[in-house]
């Protein structure tokens, strides 16, 4: 019960991005004992309405992770109390993808299990794991048909891996 209090603690005082992979790092190699190092973060408004989106992706033997960045803007207008646990468990599944569990049905029921542990069935993030789509009306626009004005643009989260970086730079 300790741990879970001091990782919900450390979700709660994490800044950025950055700050809250480094605590999906952490807690994924507590729970598996692996890790991975070198994965960048790429934000992009890849759209979605209430008949579904995509929170992110990782393109199979690469080491980005591309995050839809408008769910991330809807949350923070909806329920700003949300973001970091949505935050952390769509990182959370996408670094389980980076780890190789490809079959997104492994990777949901291994990120429950991980979220759960971590932080108790009640908790936030644990919520995210177990259906996400019950928060659908907090993280997208209700406009039926929306698509993003803008076109395709990747921003890359300048210190993401921040862990991995700081052997390599003395």
């Amino acid at each position: 019960m300790n741990g879970q209090r001091d990782f919900d603690a450390q979700l709660d005082s994490a800044k950025d991005l950055a700050d809250i992979f480094e605590i999906v790092k952490r807690v994924v190699r507590k729970s598996t004992g692996r890790e991975r190092s070198g994965l960048m973060l790429g934000l992009a408004n890849l759209g979605g309405g209430p008949q579904g989106f995509v929170g992110a992706f990782y393109p199979v033997a690469t080491n980005i992770i591309v995050m839809n960045s408008l769910p991330l803007r809807r949350i923070r207008e909806t329920d700003p109390a949300l973001y970091r646990p949505y935050v952390f468990h769509i990182l959370l599944h996408e670094y389980l993808h980076a780890l190789g569990i490809i079959d997104e049905a492994a990777t949901r029921s291994k990120a429950y299990e991980i979220s759960e542990s971590t932080f108790g069935k009640s908790h936030p993030v644990t919520q995210f794991a177990a259906d996400l789509s019950r928060f659908v009306p907090k993280l997208v626009y209700p406009v039926y048909g929306w698509v993003p004005q803008e076109e395709y643009q990747l921003e890359l989260v300048k210190g993401f891996d921040r862990s991995s970086t700081a052997s390599y730079i003395n």
